[in-house]
């Protein structure tokens, strides 16, 4: 990441005008518009400025590795005593309800719907309508819901995790809200702020199968396993829209399948999730997004055991 997209991913993230950065950073307005247009560089004194404000904000951080392996230690160790989350997702219908709820708000939330947590559980389980609300997002709840219920199902009957399922989730998805429902995209794409190049609409097909062949292995790493995929996945992009969701969603079914509950990552950390993922993809760099996997996975097991 040089500077120019890290002024611009800074002043995305902490919600400052460029004036208000300028002032921030001790410069004027004039010297930063010339680094942001790459009209010059900033002496080492400034880019240390900016550096700091970015981290301040970003909340990036390296992640000990001494610190990483234990946390991994302790998963090994939940495992143990959950050693089949999905049996209990299904047993326990209070179980199940609070993770349809968490997945599908904290999901369609990052993804950018209006819906509260309230309204979007009176949809779910109380089959309410909206007035004030879009229609296009009541049915994205609903079709969130199918989604994991036919998940959950397929899980249960052991059923490999195949380009099959992976289009029929998005299918499900988008049904009745993109005309391309289970289809992958057959054009060009970017990723709304972010500098990740997706792949060509060409290779996607032939890059999906790859994907797919090496989600068979039983790795050692589970965290490390999910970034990878994770990370992987979205920087195809195989769809037009969805590709967020369905990539939550095949991490879920990747976690349940090992043992792991689902991965539940919280819509008010979407700034981090986003910029651990980035910079998976950018730099191949992968603990920041482990280690918040690892949480994310820890919110998975609070639901397990009824304290969230």
């Amino acid at each position: 990441m040089d500077i120019r997209e890290k002024l611009l991913l800074l002043q995305k993230i902490s919600g400052l005008t460029q004036t208000e950065l300028a002032r921030r950073l001790g410069v004027t307005f004039a010297a930063l518009n010339r680094w942001i247009n790459k009209k010059a560089l900033p002496r080492k004194s400034a880019e240390v400025k900016i550096n700091t404000l970015y981290i301040e904000y970003s909340g990036e951080k390296q992640i000990p590795q001494s610190v990483l392996a234990g946390k991994k230690y302790l998963l090994v160790q939940k495992k143990k005593q959950y050693p089949n989350p999905l049996k209990n997702i299904l047993q326990y219908p209070d179980i199940h309800d609070a993770f349809v709820l968490a997945l599908t708000y904290h999901s369609n939330r990052i993804e950018g719907s209006t819906l509260s947590e309230g309204e979007t559980a009176d949809v779910l389980f109380r089959g309410a309508s909206l007035p004030h609300k879009s229609l296009s997002e009541q049915i994205e709840v609903k079709n969130h819901q199918t989604a994991l219920e036919y998940l959950f199902e397929y899980l249960f009957q052991k059923k490999s995790i195949d380009e099959k399922l992976i289009l029929k989730i998005h299918a499900i998805l988008m049904n009745s809200v993109r005309s391309d429902a289970g289809e992958y995209r057959r054009h060009g794409v970017r990723i709304v702020g972010s500098y990740v190049p997706t792949v060509n609409h060409l290779k996607i097909s032939d890059m999906m199968s790859t994907l797919v062949k090496d989600i068979r292995q039983k790795p050692k790493d589970m965290i490390d396993f999910l970034a990878h995929t994770h990370a992987r996945f979205e920087q195809i992009h195989p769809f037009s829209d969805g590709n967020g969701r369905v990539g939550r969603l095949l991490m879920t079914a990747l976690a349940l399948r090992s043992g792991l509950p689902p991965v539940v990552i919280r819509e008010e950390k979407r700034k981090f999730y986003l910029l651990y993922l980035n910079t998976a993809q950018l730099k191949d760099s992968y603990d920041q997004l482990e280690d918040f996997i690892y949480d994310s996975l820890s919110d998975g097991y609070a639901i397990l055991e009824r304290k969230n």
